[in-house]
């Protein structure tokens, strides 16, 4: 069972009255999918939003606490994954040149982005955030953004480029 994405589930009734609180819905929708998937002895995995605060963090990895809405969704799962592309972010915060900086180091600043885009290009982290019965890290794979597909890195990395 697939569900894309969480927070778009509707929780059910309480009590008559539709829960008005998001957050209790999402702890409802979540620990309801926990159920199903005993219960069938199916996998279910649920896509669910993150939380604005990565936007406004330097290191816009994700951590578990970045789960919006619930803290239920990290209780509930078996396993959470992340995708992390520091490309995307890069390719959004290319470096201007700041009042007072001399151009010398303004050049650094920017080699050292452009090196930065070059290292991250067509790589994606999948981020093991948690496994309740197994380990846990990150994996970096090729990542081609026309197809949105993934695969392993080559071991020459320049069949890529």
């Amino acid at each position: 069972i697939v569900v894309d994405y969480l927070q778009l589930v509707r929780g059910a009734f309480d009590g008559g009255r539709r829960i008005e609180n998001k957050v209790a819905e999402v702890t409802e929708v979540s620990s309801t999918l926990k159920s199903i998937a005993k219960e069938l002895r199916v996998p279910v995995l649920a896509l669910s939003q993150l939380s604005r605060a990565v936007e406004n963090r330097e290191d816009k990895r994700p951590h578990l606490a970045d789960l919006r809405e619930s803290g239920a969704i990290e209780q509930d799962a078996d396993v959470v994954m992340f995708v992390y592309r520091a490309e995307y972010y890069l390719e959004r915060s290319e470096p201007e040149q700041r009042d007072g900086e001399s151009m010398d180091k303004f050049i650094d600043r920017r080699a050292s982005w452009e090196s930065r885009i070059h290292e991250s290009r067509n790589k994606a982290d999948v981020i093991v955030a948690k496994h309740r019965k197994g380990q846990i890290g990150t994996a970096t794979l090729h990542f081609n953004k026309e197809t949105t597909t993934f695969s392993n890195l080559s071991r020459s990395w320049e069949d890529y480029r």
